[in-house]
């Protein structure tokens, strides 16, 4: 069973040490030296208790507070000044964002602030056992009322991740599937009523939508004359396509809409210019085709989702940068 002693403050800086642990007496100070230093809450150029001192207080052999002193001035924490003590270093060590020193600096701002909030440090090892102990989120769920448009957007995101992607529905005011391990997603325009259904805590994941300029950037100027095939099985697509077509100076009567759920959609679309669908239904249009696909999530919320992936997926303790 642990024993932990020594739970005072010097100058603002509380140490803890447990014995019978795995991690050593003299790695317990040097982590939570350097932790201090990241958090502010042992300040350049201030003297910390001298070796006697330090192994009095907290009753340590002074030959461990040596060998971690000793450490930490080889990393370039503190420095040694003979005849005056020991003192933290005026310019911290460098280091990059992908440094484990970055994830350091994070943990140490976690303790600092349950240390504000009087949480004693067994509560917070227990919950940190807890959390990671839980089973990491496993697919992404696309939370979307409308059928055709949820498995559109279920067909983009499976091209650009490597997780499962799963989806359903609403009911009143529940989902048609279990949360389970999921990574929620939803589009701007439900954003705010799926996020009222889940859990608390739960993160929810926004797309952004692709703008209309970048979807129409390969078709200025409109060509004259041309016909051009719209096409889908949602009707939101059918109508968002021709008004951005037109708006780009299509006519009209250059568009032939056709809704892909009803016979015989596919007749005549190979004597188009062009046909314009979603990503699902270019499956299914005939060959020789020539398909223009207007993408419904933007380039921004392709890579949030496959860096969300790499963030769930990298092992413990690997620095994976989130946007």
């Amino acid at each position: 069973m642990e024993k932990r002693e020594g739970n005072n403050k010097i100058d603002g800086m509380q140490f803890w040490f447990a014995r019978g642990t795995e991690i050593t007496l003299r790695e317990q100070l040097v982590t939570q030296a350097i932790l201090g230093v990241l958090c502010g809450d042992l300040l350049p150029g201030q003297r910390l208790p001298s070796t006697r001192e330090m192994a009095r207080r907290f009753h340590l052999h002074p030959n461990t507070v040596s060998a971690g002193y000793r450490q930490l001035e080889r990393e370039n924490w503190i420095e040694l000044r003979r005849g005056s003590g020991v003192y933290v270093r005026d310019l911290i060590p460098e280091f990059s964002t992908s440094s484990p020193v970055e994830l350091d600096r994070l943990i140490a701002h976690f303790f600092r602030s349950a240390r504000k909030l009087g949480v004693p440090l067994p509560a917070v090892r227990s919950r940190l056992r807890r959390w990671l102990a839980l089973q990491p989120p496993d697919h992404f769920l696309v939370i979307e009322p409308d059928e055709q448009l949820r498995r559109i957007v279920v067909a983009e995101m499976q091209r650009a991740v490597t997780l499962p992607v799963k989806a359903c529905g609403l009911k009143g005011r529940n989902l048609t599937a279990p949360l389970g391990q999921a990574i929620p997603v939803a589009l701007p325009s439900k954003a705010a009523i799926v996020q009222k259904i889940l859990p608390a805590r739960v993160e929810l994941v926004t797309l952004r939508v692709r703008s209309v300029q970048d979807s129409l950037a390969g078709w200025l100027p409109a060509p004259e004359r041309a016909l051009v095939g719209v096409v889908s099985r949602w009707p939101g697509f059918l109508k968002s396509a021709r008004t951005m077509l037109v708006a780009a100076g299509f006519h009209a009567d250059q568009l032939v809409l056709r809704d892909a759920r009803k016979l015989n959609w596919r007749r005549g679309l190979k004597e188009m210019a062009a046909v314009v669908c979603d990503v699902l239904t270019a499956r299914d249009l005939p060959p020789r085709t020539r398909v223009v696909v207007f993408p419904l999530l933007s380039n921004a919320a392709v890579a949030e989702l496959r860096n969300y992936e790499a963030f769930v997926r990298a092992p413990l303790g690997a620095s994976v940068r989130r946007s």
